[in-house]
């Protein structure tokens, strides 16, 4: 269970009015869920972007991309190579890769050993 974020003004999202209720209700609680994992490496984040676009051509399945945008007074990670035919894991996509470009960014990973160590 998502634990309640108390700065709601924190995570933005835009296109979550396109998607079902129960579509909605995933976004909300992965993002949750995946913020505050995001906000332990990510010690002072400003806001946070989630872009919800859906796409259906001919097909009876709707194709998913999401934009995940992590602000931060040092600047912006971004993360848009996220797209699949399952919601949850474009979700869980977009989030790995903003954690993969925090951890090389700021070198907030511990489980790497350090050659000065």
């Amino acid at each position: 269970m998502a634990k309640e974020i108390p700065d709601q003004e924190i995570i933005q999202f835009i296109g979550l009015k396109e998607l079902e209720p129960m579509e909605q209700e995933t976004v909300q609680r992965l993002t949750t869920e995946n913020y505050t994992k995001i906000k332990r490496d990510l010690k002072n984040i400003t806001s946070l972007k989630v872009h919800v676009k859906t796409y259906k051509k001919e097909g009876e399945q709707k194709k998913f991309s999401l934009h995940v945008q992590a602000i931060y007074p040092g600047g912006t990670i971004e993360s848009n190579r996220s797209h699949d035919f399952e919601l949850p894991r474009a979700i869980h996509k977009a989030f790995n890769d903003i954690k993969e470009q925090i951890h090389h960014k700021l070198h907030t990973d511990t489980n790497r050993e350090k050659a000065y160590e």
